[in-house]
């Protein structure tokens, strides 16, 4: 668990010192607009696994999907939280919120809006899981009739950290909560409110193809001797120089394997807008000059994010190449979207 939060093997007590205290917090999981992928993520997570972190780690009193009670039950376990414990839990949201009918999603009669208002805005800390709690994911892609966004848009000013992906990794959902368990507080987080320990690199950095990148090698086609051999996936539209991401370092099942590795390429879930910005998934990014071994990812990313005006998040690309360790703080955000035929390939 250090490991994956990026911090010194000498934290590694401390955790363990937290993992085995009697603190259990309070946690309570919403689920709005989504497909639960998110949920069955966490449920793959280990070390901790999600029966430590919602029987031993945590009190878990409400998951639509895990939870004992139904019905009536269920939601007066949420308002007894929620009318006794202001302030000292944790809440965690799945998926996006509509804005454009409340109808859209409903749980006991009440908008999702209204229930995230509520919880959310009582609760000590709210971490968001997955692309669509994020800022809208799948359900936000044009043309987004339900009027989709994140949270963090639906609810301003609360106290929130975001881990996007589609789904969510359960290491890091395991590794934020632990992170508050043992220090009191959410870990450190970029200007998209991405904790740094998972969102703090770009996938290109630590890809196991990367050698085959900087050498010129590429996958023209799938299935052909190339991508048998394993090269690089940049040609048939990895956008994995230009998404902030854990994946190829802490992997997914155990750590057992990640999309790159089983030789699909990345789709940039992690990013803001990824549904209409990096379709269509199979085309390259455009070329850009000096790729090899003597230009750094990050400079390649630039030159990706400046040749397109795309909708490609800015976080701390710029940074990468001023100061190794430290992302940037861009305060004017992701630039907006591309229209339908810009990014395309030639």
């Amino acid at each position: 668990m250090a490991a994956t939060l990026a911090l010194p093997a000498t934290y590694s007590s401390a955790i363990a010192s937290a993992l085995l205290s009697n603190k259990r917090p309070v946690l309570v999981w919403l689920e709005f607009q989504d497909c639960a992928g998110c949920t069955e993520a966490v449920l793959r997570s280990e070390d901790p696994g999600i029966g430590e972190i919602v029987l031993d780690l945590f009190t878990l009193r409400y998951h639509e999907t895990l939870m004992a009670p139904s019905g009536h039950g269920a939601e007066r376990s949420l308002r007894e939280v929620v009318d006794n414990l202001k302030g000292k839990y944790i809440a965690v949201v799945e998926g996006s919120i509509p804005t454009t009918d409340p109808g859209y999603c409903t749980i006991g009669g009440r908008s999702a809006l209204d229930i995230a208002r509520e919880v959310c805005g009582n609760a000590a800390a709210t971490v968001t899981v997955g692309a669509c709690a994020f800022y809208g994911g799948w359900p936000r892609a044009h043309p987004n009739p339900t009027g989709a966004v994140g949270l963090a848009e639906a609810v301003p000013g609360i106290k929130v950290v975001n881990l996007p992906g589609c789904p969510v990794n359960g290491a890091n959902v395991a590794a934020t909560l632990v992170h508050y368990l043992t220090f009191g507080e959410l870990p450190a987080t970029d200007y998209l409110g991405r904790p740094l320990f998972a969102y703090g690199q770009l996938i290109h950095d630590s890809c196991e193809r990367r050698a085959h990148f900087d050498a010129g090698e590429y996958v023209e086609a799938f299935g052909d001797q190339a991508h048998r051999t394993g090269w690089c996936l940049y040609k048939v539209g990895c956008k994995g120089p230009t998404t902030y991401h854990n994946c190829s370092i802490v992997r997914w099942n155990g750590g057992t394997s990640w999309p790159v590795g089983a030789g699909h390429g990345c789709i940039g879930c992690s990013e803001p807008q990824f549904w209409d910005a990096n379709t269509p998934f199979y085309s390259r990014l455009p070329d850009v000059p000096g790729f090899g071994v003597q230009t750094a990812a990050e400079e390649i990313g630039l030159g990706i994010v400046g040749a397109t005006a795309a909708g490609f998040a800015l976080h701390g690309v710029a940074a990468a190449i001023a100061e190794r360790v430290k992302p940037v703080r861009d305060e004017d955000g992701p630039v907006p979207a591309p229209s339908s035929d810009e990014g395309e390939d030639e």
